[in-house]
């Protein structure tokens, strides 16, 4: 029979890691003291984030603002007065959307005939009269994505 006598494991003991040192305090300094409050920065002015917040801080009303869009939007050939009554019933998002289409092409380009003249010379096909006339069917902003995808 086996004796029964216990094993004895062998383990390494590790010394403890002794506590790093405390820096002293820089001459001059009291270990109370603390630092000068940094000045306050003014408060930075942050706009409405909903869409109708936006259409009344930046036009008053949803009516004013579609009665805006409607002679820019408006092509040839459609009324502005029938294009306003439906810009009216437009989600103010979407109504937003028009009005940074309508401020880019005033800043580009000026108006809707020299946007379209400025895609038929991008794309070479300014003398395309058919190519021309089927531009000026497109909305504003299918216009604006031909001239910046072919610029």
């Amino acid at each position: 029979m086996p004796s029964k006598t216990p094993v004895k494991k062998k383990t390494s003991a590790k010394p403890k890691a002794k506590p790093a040192a405390k820096k002293p305090a820089p001459k001059g300094r009291s270990k109370t003291a603390t630092a000068a409050p940094k000045p306050k920065a003014a408060p930075v002015k942050v706009g409405p984030r909903h869409p109708r917040a936006r259409v009344v801080a930046g036009h008053g009303s949803k009516a004013a603002l579609a009665k805006a869009l409607a002679p820019v939007i408006a092509r040839a050939d459609e009324d502005t007065g029938a294009l306003e009554e439906r810009l009216k019933k437009a989600s103010n998002a979407q109504l937003l959307r028009l009005q940074r289409a309508t401020q880019t092409l005033k800043d580009k380009y000026g108006n809707r005939d020299k946007l379209i003249a400025a895609i038929g010379a991008a794309t070479h096909k300014a003398k395309d009269k058919d190519y021309l006339a089927k531009l000026e069917t497109y909305s504003l902003p299918q216009l604006l994505d031909l001239a910046a995808a072919s610029a």
